[in-house]
């Protein structure tokens, strides 16, 4: 609430009336500081300027009626939560209807009693203290519960790594170059943000690989292997224990993210659109971190024959669309990859 150095509460009056204005500020002087308009264009102006804690509106008036007024300040971001109470001789059950619809709290009748407009102000007052509180706390209780969730996100990502040490920052470029790949496929902003933070998680199923496996410094054997693949499985097991939308996208490209467009990838073999769109989206920018990335069996490739070898696995490996849309953003691409080498 904006309170003044008198810590009272700002009540604006609307009125083109100089009589009810006057009588208005005898009734709320005592508690309350008084603000005046004579007209609805008038209330508007002040109203932006002052930001009161509650409004006292005519609806009869020139230039700009009351309801009109009412209508423009719910319109205002900055204004719309204050409450606004209608002060009028009109008392028929269609203005009434008209006046609540426009986001009116309350109606005063004419002529104008004391102790009814001390308690009707009183009680709009304290209900929109107790509205603004709650909100309040609305915001704070949720700030800290995304940043709790973060931070398990986070936990988990380099959980999947924590014995892997040739991934470095892996986990995170793959997420910033996802959500790059779903912004330039129109995916909305939450949802490409819910990818990035998913896509960390991809390998938190390697928690479960075996150092001899994991840390080995050359290629796998076939039973190895067999062994390694198990990490997607063991990542939708420890991830799909949550419902929530943002776990149950993890959950799917953890399961996933190793499954191939033409059917021949694992743990499911699934092929095309049966591979869930994020898990397309992530095994693009596995596949290419990986390749960048200097290993105990390999050097790091270079960067144009990453990308060119991502081109000759679109429709192979790679879905054929978000390849596509991965290789005509090549420059943020890069530009991601180098924000993360600094």
């Amino acid at each position: 609430m904006s309170l003044n150095s008198l810590n009272k509460y700002r009540i604006l009056v609307v009125d083109d009336e100089a009589h009810n204005r006057k009588l208005l500020l005898y009734i709320l002087q005592e508690k309350y500081n008084t603000i005046f308009a004579v007209n609805g264009k008038q209330a508007v102006e002040v109203a932006q300027k002052t930001k009161p804690d509650l409004i006292l509106l005519d609806i009869m008036m020139p230039e700009m009626d009351g309801y009109e007024a009412c209508k423009k300040m719910k319109s205002d971001p900055e204004l719309h939560k204050i409450p606004i109470i209608f002060t009028t001789a009109m008392n028929e059950i269609e203005d009434e209807t008209r006046g609540f619809e426009m986001g009116c709290v309350d109606y005063i009748t004419k002529p104008i009693s004391k102790p009814i407009v001390l308690a009707r102000v009183a009680t709009h007052l304290w209900l929109y203290n107790q509205q603004s509180e709650c909100e309040a706390e609305v915001v704070r209780r949720t700030a800290m519960f995304e940043e709790s969730q973060k931070s398990a996100i986070y936990m988990l990502g380099e959980a999947g790594h924590y014995n892997d040490d040739d991934t470095g920052c892996h986990i995170w470029r793959i997420g910033a170059y996802a959500a790059a790949i779903a912004r330039a496929s129109g995916w909305a902003f939450d949802k490409a943000l819910e990818l990035e933070l998913s896509a960390a998680m991809h390998d938190t199923g390697k928690i479960g690989m075996p150092d001899s496996v994991l840390k080995k410094p050359g290629k796998l054997n076939a039973e190895e292997w067999n062994i390694m693949k198990t990490h997607t499985t063991i990542g939708y097991n420890i991830l799909s224990k949550s419902d929530t939308s943002f776990f149950r996208m993890s959950a799917e490209i953890a399961l996933s993210h190793h499954e191939k467009w033409n059917g021949s990838g694992y743990p499911n073999g699934l092929e095309r659109d049966n591979i869930p769109a994020s898990a397309r989206i992530v095994a693009i920018c596995d596949v290419f971190d990986a390749l960048t990335m200097k290993r105990a069996y390999k050097p790091a490739w270079s960067i144009k024959k990453s990308f060119e070898e991502i081109e000759k696995n679109a429709g192979i490996h790679f879905d054929p669309t978000f390849a596509e849309i991965f290789l005509k953003i090549k420059s943020e691409i890069i530009e991601i990859k180098k924000s993360w080498e600094k």
